[in-house]
C-alpha cells in the first residue's frame, strides 16, 4: 500500500505523466497483438517502477519501486555500482530485468515530457514486429549506443547481489 500510495499516486497528479499512464495503458492492446506484453512490461519496469529523472541539480527519483525503500534510493542516487543511462524505448523493450534485487541498471529521462515524447510517438507496430519473443540484452548490459551518465562498477551483483550479503556500493 505505501509503495502505491506515495509511490505511484502523487505522480498522477503531474498531467503530462497521467496522459503518458494512459497512453501507455491503451498500448497493452497492441502488445498483446504482437505477444510482446515482457517488452511493454519491461518499459514499465524502468520507467515508472524504476525511473530516474535527471534536472539541473542532480538526478531524482520518479519510479515508485525505487521510492519502496531506502536502500534502493541511495543505491539508484549515490551507489558506484549501478550503471545510469539516457533512456532509449527500443533499447528499454528488449533489456531484462530484475524483480528482486537492487537493479544494475537505471534509465534516466529528462522529464516527463521528454519520456511521453519517446513513447507516445514512438511507432510500437514497427518496434514490436522487430522484437525477438526474449529479450536481447542482459539487465547489467551496456551498449555502444547507450548515452552513458555514469558506469557503474558492477561490484555489487558481480558479488552476488542480495544473497550474497554483500552491502550495496
Amino acid at each position: 500500500m505505501f509503495h502505491d500510495v506515495f509511490g505511484h499516486v502523487p505522480l498522477l497528479t503531474d498531467p503530462v505523466f497521467a496522459d503518458y499512464m494512459h497512453e501507455y495503458g491503451k498500448a497493452g492492446w497492441k502488445a498483446m497483438r504482437y505477444n510482446r506484453l515482457k517488452a511493454l512490461g519491461a518499459l514499465y519496469w524502468y520507467t515508472v517502477e524504476f525511473g530516474l529523472m535527471r534536472e539541473d541539480d542532480g538526478l531524482r527519483i520518479y519510479g515508485a519501486g525505487i521510492l519502496s525503500g531506502p536502500r534502493e534510493a541511495l543505491f539508484a542516487l549515490e551507489g558506484r555500482s549501478p550503471n545510469r543511462i539516457m533512456l532509449n524505448v527500443d533499447r528499454v523493450m528488449r533489456t531484462d530485468y530484475v524483480i528482486d534485487d537492487l537493479q544494475p541498471n537505471y534509465f534516466v529521462i529528462d522529464g516527463f515530457a521528454d519520456l511521453y515524447r519517446q513513447t507516445v510517438d514512438r511507432d510500437f507496430d514497427r518496434l514490436y514486429r522487430g522484437l525477438a519473443p526474449g529479450f536481447t540484452y542482459a539487465n547489467a548490459a551496456v551498449l555502444d549506443v547507450d548515452n552513458v551518465l555514469h558506469r557503474g562498477t558492477q561490484e555489487y551483483h558481480l558479488r552476488g547481489g542480495r544473497g550474497s550479503g554483500a552491502a550495496p556500493a
